[in-house]
């Protein structure tokens, strides 16, 4: 019996054929991105008769062996730029987004509907209006701008996430919580909420993964981010020759950054999947058998009653006692 549950194993021609056709495949993308490079590499003649030259000229990448270019572009542009942005706005949008999904998820009427109407306001407002709102109503810095924008944007689809995940967790989860004599808040807090956290953790970092790219519409609010620092040089070299050498190394360091952090979500994805915990259960029965604790220590049932501070009925008689 085959241990797929949607389709079958491939058999012996099938894995051929793949093998085949994935190497057919590779070699087509190769080969295209091969002819991009030489067509742009291409002297080519404008529509008033002007020839340009390649682009990979060297006349074009003369520039990138000045080190003031360098340092502006990845200290002043990036690092005090774009990461610090990213950096207060990431923080930000988790706190926002945990206070939405206990709001969301709030038995009160009261406080779950207008709460939902706050959510879906930001999840359907753009973020471009909601910078040049905060600048000209706030009258705030282009800095807070794009904080406040990408926080509260990204803080609303996180608060989504994680409301779904407390919604998908099983019941018993919450009436276990509650069977201990905790309250409906710190059952929420102490035992739904990290479960869901944990299971949305890849969604959440795959959002901020969109949070780092959206800092470039910080430009419009006149923040030297990374890409507003790429137009001040391109301006400031006084030649249009250079401007596809200038955003394409713009756009190598942002595929830089952003792969790395794609890396790091599938990374957390693998550690905090249902797999993962699957493999160390079965590392921590494969070590043998574990010493009981007396009573009165942690991984007792006295631990877990001392969450609430105090013991349902029933509970005491389950005690593990020394033999």
């Amino acid at each position: 019996m085959s241990s797929s549950v949607l389709y079958d194993a491939p058999g012996p021609k099938a894995r051929r054929r793949n093998r085949v056709l994935s190497a057919l495949t590779t070699v087509l993308v190769l080969a295209g991105v091969a002819w991009l490079l030489w067509a742009l590499g291409q002297e080519r003649t404008t529509v008033n008769g002007a020839k340009l030259t390649g682009l990979w000229s060297p006349e074009r990448w003369d520039f990138a062996r000045d080190v003031v270019f360098w340092r502006r572009l990845l200290v002043d542009g990036l690092l005090m730029g774009t990461l610090r942005v990213a950096a207060l706005a990431a923080i930000l949008a988790l706190v926002i987004g945990v206070v939405f999904s206990f709001l969301r998820t709030a038995r009160q009427a009261w406080i779950r509907v207008p709460a939902t109407i706050v959510l879906e306001f930001l999840r359907g407002m753009p973020i471009l209006l909601m910078m040049l709102f905060i600048l000209l109503a706030l009258a705030t810095e282009g800095y807070w701008a794009a904080v406040g924008a990408l926080a509260l944007y990204n803080g609303a689809i996180i608060g989504e996430a994680l409301r779904a995940g407390l919604a998908a967790l099983p019941k018993g989860q919450r009436e276990a919580g509650l069977s201990l004599g905790l309250t409906p808040l710190r059952t929420r807090m102490l035992v739904e909420f990290p479960q869901a956290f944990r299971q949305m953790l890849p969604i959440i970092v795959a959002q901020l993964v969109v949070l780092l790219k959206d800092t470039s519409l910080a430009y419009v609010v006149a923040f030297p981010e990374i890409l507003r620092i790429s137009q001040q040089m391109r301006d400031s070299l006084g030649s249009t020759k250079v401007s596809f050498s200038v955003f394409l190394i713009v756009l190598v360091v942002y595929l830089s950054v952003n792969l790395a952090l794609s890396w790091f979500a599938r990374w957390v994805a693998r550690r905090t999947g249902p797999q993962a915990i699957g493999a160390r259960r079965r590392t921590t029965k494969r070590g043998g058998p574990q010493p009981r604790p007396s009573e009165g220590e942690p991984g007792t049932d006295t631990a877990l009653i001392s969450i609430s501070g105090s013991a349902p009925s029933g509970m005491l008689g389950h005690h593990r006692r020394g033999d």
